[in-house]
């Protein structure tokens, strides 16, 4: 392994290293050293602790946590196959995923990238391998300095702002052509495989789709994207965010997840028969879609504001409805072939870690499958117009993932329980803060 790694870095005259971990916010943790530094150590340490700051940078205060979070440090060691340059670096830098293990040798199971991979073999136990591809949408905004001031979008090539409503058009994605050429130059120096790009309806809303494959390889590639999309606006005076809703009244932004299950031995798509009509799993598998994602709400949407993107009329799902090509119900099932027949999950916020929204995903659907549920009949009319059935809150959604034993037996027990206490701190910090709304309409009328 460490020689792969030594010898790219010659290929390309590395003389600095990012050694990285996806933390629980899906943020790029870890240390920058010299080349030939890391070269010579293999690998390094961090605390274990890392996994349960925070996204405001605090430590829960948890009597549940007893896992010496201060104390203990856990070795890293780098995949070789994540290892790329940093195209936005001053000098040549290279920059390595790592997964996580105990000093014993056993892997830290609450690393969400550990979570993944977890449910990646189980699927293998059974001779089947996923197939994921996520789509993500992204607004570009005015560099905000000022959290108490309202967003807004930034002036492109013709001088003006956009003023929303421009879905699918090109003129309003050429707007940001010189930010956008380096952004596909980043992505490429880095193997990320964008297959589209286009304009989403808000005011400078993007999305693009990253092409289909492994699940892990495709989550290092949207853990990197998000990275590299900030970069590339940031050198254009501009701010890539993946906030669910950043303006109050234009829809919020998502990760839409693709998915997909072949047969590892031939590569067939076992969500179709061999007559062509959708198989026996394929229904399961959206089924346990249904009944599984209310449950694991707060891992697609793990941020307060997260909530704020699932109301109804405003493109995002709100129940568990699925549909043939339907894009008002949770799950969609797109125009296909029998081989390239899958299922979009359309519920996660572009928020989301993509190594535990993916996890998530397909744990989903693992367990109706294995389980061999049966789901809904498929809605034909729009999905918005039927009930809520998801939580509307993160406290809801933190309390009802812990009531999920199936869940919290797929995805590990440690990582739930990790999870949650961040997630529960994180609400328990916003609850202390008093928004403008509440002083606008409460200070003198109640």
């Amino acid at each position: 392994m460490a020689g792969e790694i030594r010898q790219f870095f010659r290929d390309h005259g590395i003389s600095e290293v990012e050694a990285i971990i996806p933390d629980m916010a899906g943020i790029a943790r870890g240390k920058v050293m010299p080349a030939e530094k890391f070269a010579e150590d293999g690998g390094m340490r961090l605390p274990e602790s890392i996994f349960l700051q925070t996204v405001t940078g605090d430590y829960p205060e948890d009597p549940e946590l007893a896992m010496s979070p201060a104390e203990i440090d856990i070795v890293l060691r780098a995949d070789p196959r994540t290892v790329r340059r940093v195209p936005w670096a001053a000098e040549p830098t290279a920059q390595v995923i790592h997964d996580c293990f105990y000093s014993d040798g056993r892997r830290v199971t609450m690393a969400p990238r550990h979570v993944l991979r977890q449910v990646v073999e189980l699927y293998a136990e059974r001779g089947w391998e996923a197939v994921v591809a996520p789509e993500l949408e992204f607004y570009l905004v005015e560099p905000n300095a000022d959290a108490d001031y309202q967003l807004k979008p930034p002036i492109g090539r013709s001088g003006r702002s956009e003023p929303g409503r421009q879905s699918y058009s090109i003129a309003a994605v050429n707007e940001f052509d010189p930010m956008f050429d380096d952004m596909y130059q980043f992505c490429e120096d880095q193997d990320i495989e964008i297959d589209t790009l286009i304009h989403e309806d808000g005011p400078a809303q993007m999305e693009i789709n990253l092409l289909h494959g492994n699940p892990l390889d495709l989550a290092d590639q949207a853990f990197l994207f998000k990275r590299t999309a900030r970069e590339a606006a940031l050198r254009h005076k501009m701010y890539a965010t993946f906030m669910a809703k950043p303006h109050a009244k234009e829809p919020g932004s998502a990760m839409h997840i693709h998915q997909s299950i072949v047969e590892r031995a031939s590569g067939r798509n076992i969500f179709s028969n061999e007559d062509g009509t959708p198989s026996a799993l394929f229904y399961s598998h959206i089924a346990g879609l249904q009944k599984y994602l209310p449950f694991a709400m707060a891992l697609f949407a793990p941020n307060v504001n997260s909530y704020r993107r699932i109301t109804r009329f405003q493109t995002a799902p709100i129940n568990v409805q699925w549909g043939y090509d339907n894009r008002t119900a949770g799950l969609r099932v797109p125009m296909s072939d029998a081989a390239s027949r899958r299922v979009e999950n359309r519920i996660s916020g572009a928020d989301a870690n993509p190594y535990i929204a993916i996890a998530a995903s397909l744990a989903c659907g693992y367990l109706g499958m294995v389980e061999g549920l049966q789901p809904s009949e498929p809605i034909s009319g729009s999905a918005h117009d039927l009930p809520f059935a998801l939580p509307r809150s993160l406290d809801e959604g933190i309390r009802k993932l812990r009531e999920c034993a199936p869940l919290i037996r797929v995805l590990g027990e440690p990582f739930i329980t990790a999870f949650t206490i961040v997630k529960q701190s994180e609400y328990e910090v916003f609850l202390q803060v008093i928004s403008s709304w509440e002083r606008e309409h409460l200070l003198l009328n109640v």
